[in-house]
């Protein structure tokens, strides 16, 4: 018997991954995987036990995203699971961890259909309710936009649901229904964007808004776009925070303007200043946000199982809905009714092929 309690004594305690490593959001999960590794090199025990990081890739689809969770469930016995880059994933992944039983964290997923009516299901991100009349408010109130047409991809989740976020704000920040003078949609993997623009263009707008999933076709819109000689102040979501965004677009999206989670010129807390200089040490450059997003999910996943005092899914799940003030690097964290984590959101623009901060926007009280 003595022998036994000393082997589940060093039983570690599993924290599951399931971030996009391939497909169309691989270079999103590539550099959330970066906070979230830097994290795990940092807290490598907790309760006494040992703790292990189990990565399944979920290849940026629906089944597989379904499939990861699963197995991370099933087969790694995962006491709380994080992820994932990209709502359209997310989303399955959150409904078989909530089936399950077990706590997930989704680190930048912002479509609020990750969490909602999900008792297991958080996150350390803004949701795109906010973050739409983020833009919105920025398009009307910084760049003094009247006008906006919108360029959605119809088979995805979060884009869907950023352009219907941005649509009503706009709406109402402009005082004027018609100021939202078109929305056109185009496929997940569509490369020639020539009728989408050519209706842009028709329409002569002061922004458009390309609430893209995918960072390579958001770049592609915008180059070809510039090609066609349309000359409209491109805006975007948190997706375009990404070196590719920049290799596709290259000088078509110079003064492109987006919304995302984090930037180094404003570390809202004092971790935040030792993630930053702890990032730099390890990978030689400054963190993405997705990377203190990716950092941040399991700093707080560390921190329910310490306030739990207990590596049992539902205990995790008990101190997850009661965290107040967590101080993450991408802010303090409280988590809401739905599981959502109440943030500020930042506004970059691209200059001079790097990402620069322009401003932080706070949600309302």
């Amino acid at each position: 018997m003595m022998l036994a309690l000393a082997m589940f004594a060093v039983d570690p305690i599993v924290i599951g991954v399931f971030e996009p490593m391939t497909g169309p959001y691989a270079a999103g999960g590539q550099l959330t995987m970066e906070g979230i590794t830097l994290a795990a090199e940092q807290v490598k025990e907790v309760l006494g036990r040992p703790v292990e990081l189990v990565l399944v890739d979920n290849k940026s689809e629906k089944v597989e995203a379904s499939n990861a969770v699963s197995r991370l469930i099933q087969f790694n016995k995962a006491s709380v699971i994080i992820g994932s880059y990209g709502s359209a994933v997310a989303i399955p992944g959150s409904e078989v961890a909530n089936a399950a039983g077990v706590p997930m964290i989704g680190c930048s997923p912002t479509n609020p259909l990750v969490t909602l009516g999900k008792e297991y299901a958080f996150r350390v991100c803004f949701i795109d309710p906010f973050q739409g009349s983020v833009m919105a408010k920025f398009a009307v109130e910084d760049l003094g936009a009247k006008t906006a047409v919108i360029i959605q991809d119809i088979a995805s989740d979060y884009s869907v649901g950023l352009s219907h976020y941005f649509q009503n704000s706009f709406k109402s920040l402009t005082g004027d229904n018609k100021s939202i003078t078109g929305v056109i949609s185009y496929q997940t993997g569509d490369q020639d964007f020539t009728a989408q623009l050519a209706y842009a263009q028709g329409k002569n707008p002061d922004v458009v808004f390309i609430p893209a999933a995918s960072y390579g076709e958001a770049a592609l819109i915008i180059k070809q776009a510039r090609e066609l000689g349309i000359q409209s102040q491109f805006l975007g979501g948190d997706t375009w925070e990404v070196p590719e965004f920049l290799q596709v677009g290259g000088a078509s999206v110079e003064g492109s303007y987006f919304s995302t989670h984090f930037d180094v010129a404003v570390a809202p807390t004092p971790k935040a200043a030792e993630f930053i200089d702890a990032f730099k040490v390890k990978y030689g450059v400054e963190p993405s946000a997705f990377a203190a997003l990716g950092y941040d999910a399991f700093m707080l996943a560390i921190d329910a199982i310490i306030r739990a005092d207990s590596a049992v899914p539902e205990d995790i799940k008990n101190a997850l809905r009661a965290t107040k003030n967590f101080e993450g690097v991408t802010g303090y964290i409280n988590i809401d009714v739905n599981g959502d984590a109440v943030k500020d959101a930042i506004v970059r623009v691209v200059k001079d092929n790097a990402f620069e901060f322009v401003s932080v926007v706070k949600p309302a009280e």
